[in-house]
């Protein structure tokens, strides 16, 4: 490998290639590569449930890591609910976005984002991709669902921006995603390239109304969606594509665009919609053409050897001309300029009153309760079955979810079982006399889920129902309670009105 000095434009190159990349890696103390790459101009790094341990974990790794640049963005993808990374291995403390698009109280969005962002800035955090601005237009959506505050544009857009003034007020820089809008797919773009056919007029009308509020509410960061818009560009997917980075984002509202000057990031570029069909050295480099500033990876991806092949990919496409070298510049100048704002933001968060019930009295709010004559609140241990399907890649398989372990506090002596199949005899016969609760989640998605329910539900009507996902199908059960999420505090706001606690 060459060495190159550090006086020359080659090693300035090298520099602002290192400095778009936002990658991810592995361990809960940073490694060897990681500290070097920082020191020759590495702009940020992710954080993941597999680097987190406990708040002082991460406290102790980001100091690690700013050690050597003092600067550096170090992001989470915390969106509390149903995906968190620092409460990885409990569940959240913050009920989610659904839940708090069915409170509908900006004030209290406002204050959950805020309480957030003082936890994620207490450990050392300082850039959080999220909040999601998706409008789920689509019930069936596989992705977004509890992630997004709701389907109507309005609710999603007064929410969205909440959120972003909660948690920037913390000095943590917000990021609204999925640009141009993730919320009327059918495929999750984890797996492949979603296709949104929609004309112009409805996108303006619903995906974007989201965007435009959290663009005037200061937004710091918007993350492009890989998905194809054929109404904007009928060949690249958003993320790939100059018209819709360049000609809508930052395009001037005077000339029909959103007019947005902040830090664009791309979504996990190794992702099967963008490598499957570019690979992530080509997508890297369309993406920055296209007018994204950052590029987040590491996932998946988390290796030193990713991170140098980026970097020489973007090295080498400037050399041949395929990345305009100032593109390149200007895409290091905004992530420095963001890093500059969060270096002037800390101490914010210190402003900031703890407010350790605000995700709980979310929670409670936002539940829908549907009663009959035939329900009392439990007084013995039940039986919990958990109907559980496969989690998508942006929540995970490792935090736990449900009713069973809040019960368990207030009725010791509840058992629980897992499910996955319409077959509900050994479900009766493990839970004998007890009560039974169901706990589902998306029912409206799964016919072998529903199918299941509405058997056991005709075996034994006294079944008590709790919808976690997003609450599509008629609610059945002698007591049916549609949580809007499945964070621990989603879990305890149920538990308490199944057994009459409510606060």
């Amino acid at each position: 490998m060459t060495v190159i000095s550090i006086d020359t434009p080659a090693d300035t190159l090298t520099r602002d290639a290192l400095t778009v990349l936002q990658p991810g890696f592995e361990g809960l103390t940073a490694p060897d590569w990681v500290l070097l790459r920082l020191a020759e101009g590495l702009g940020a790094v992710a954080l993941f449930s597999r680097n987190i341990e406990s708040a002082e974990q991460v406290a102790r790794l980001t100091a690690q890591l700013r050690a050597v640049r003092p600067d550096v963005l170090i992001a989470a993808d915390e969106e509390g609910g149903d995906v968190t990374r620092l409460e990885v291995h409990g569940g959240s403390s913050f009920p989610g976005n659904l839940a708090l698009g069915a409170v509908d109280d900006v004030k209290l969005t406002r204050a959950v984002a805020a309480e957030l962002g003082r936890r994620l800035a207490e450990c050392g955090v300082n850039l959080d991709w999220a909040p999601s601005g998706d409008v789920n237009s689509d019930p069936g959506n596989p992705v977004i669902g509890v992630r997004s505050f709701g389907a109507d544009p309005e609710l999603v857009a007064r929410n969205t921006a909440a959120y972003v003034e909660g948690l920037q007020s913390a000095g943590v820089a917000a990021c609204v995603k999925h640009f141009p809008g993730h919320g009327d797919t059918a495929v999750d773009s984890h797996h492949a390239l979603p296709r949104i056919d929609v004309d112009l007029e409805t996108l303006h009308a619903r995906e974007l109304v989201p965007f435009r509020a959290s663009l005037a509410a200061d937004t710091k960061v918007v993350m492009s969606a890989h998905i194809l818009v054929p109404a904007l560009d009928p060949e690249l997917p958003a993320t790939l594509s100059r018209t819709i980075l360049t000609g809508l984002l930052r395009a001037p509202i005077a000339q029909g665009g959103l007019g947005y000057d902040g830090l664009i990031i791309t979504d996990g570029i190794e992702m099967q919609a963008i490598a499957a069909t570019y690979g992530i050295e080509r997508g890297t480099v369309m993406a920055l053409a296209a007018g994204a500033d950052a590029i987040c990876v590491g996932g998946g991806l988390c290796d030193e050897q990713t991170v140098l092949s980026l970097r020489d990919a973007i090295v080498g496409a400037v050399r041949d001309g395929s990345l305009p070298a100032e593109r390149l510049a200007d895409a290091a100048a905004r992530v420095r300029r963001l890093a500059a704002w969060t270096v002037e933001q800390r101490g914010a968060a210190e402003g900031i009153a703890p407010g350790s019930d605000v995700g709980l009295e979310a929670a409670r709010r936002a539940l829908r309760i549907t009663r009959t004559d035939a329900f009392t609140p439990l007084t013995r241990a039940p039986y919990v079955a958990s109907f559980t399907p496969a989690a998508n890649l942006a929540v995970g398989n490792v935090t736990p979810w449900g009713v069973a372990a809040e019960l368990a506090r207030l009725l010791p002596g509840t058992e629980t079982g897992t499910y996955r199949s319409a077959e509900v005899a050994g479900l009766l016969a493990a839970a004998g006399e007890r009560p039974v609760v169901a706990v589902v989640r998306d029912v409206h998605r799964h016919a072998w889920m529903a199918e299941a329910l509405a058997a056991l539900v005709a075996a034994r009507p006294s079944t008590i129902v709790v919808e976690m996902g997003v609450p599509q199908a008629a609610p059945i059960g002698a007591l049916h309670i549609a949580t809007h999420g499945a964070a621990r505090v989603c879990g305890e706001a149920a538990a308490e009105a199944i057994a009459g606690r409510e606060a």
